[in-house]
């Protein structure tokens, strides 16, 4: 079963901005419950988009320098990144029919 994947400042471009499909990137902490109560629905999303959609996770603790390139002021952040340029951005906790109405019209297209 595909889960989110880990993604660091080494990582980043051939993760995200390189990918041939859109992703999905979590700016979270684990102190933060909004973040920690959104796991599950991140993994959904993983397991339903495999292959489609790459759920990537990016934790502001350790990359900082990340959260400020990005501007996350406050997490939940979440973007989705399509041919290498951010097409989606939202805050706060979202629920999986949120996060499905904002990737399906990217994989449908």
């Amino acid at each position: 079963m595909p889960v989110p994947v880990t993604v660091t400042q080494d990582t980043f471009r051939s993760s995200v901005i390189e990918s041939d499909v859109p992703v999905l990137v979590d700016f979270w902490a684990g102190w933060c419950q909004p973040c920690v109560q959104m796991e599950p629905a991140l993994d959904n999303i993983a397991a339903a988009y495999d292959g489609q959609v790459t759920v990537a996770k990016v934790n502001v603790e350790e990359e900082r320098g990340l959260a400020s390139m990005f501007q996350v002021m406050s997490i939940p952040a979440l973007m989705v990144f399509q041919g290498g340029k951010k097409v989606v951005e939202l805050h706060g906790r979202q629920s999986e029919a949120d996060l499905s109405a904002v990737l399906d019209p990217l994989v449908s297209a």
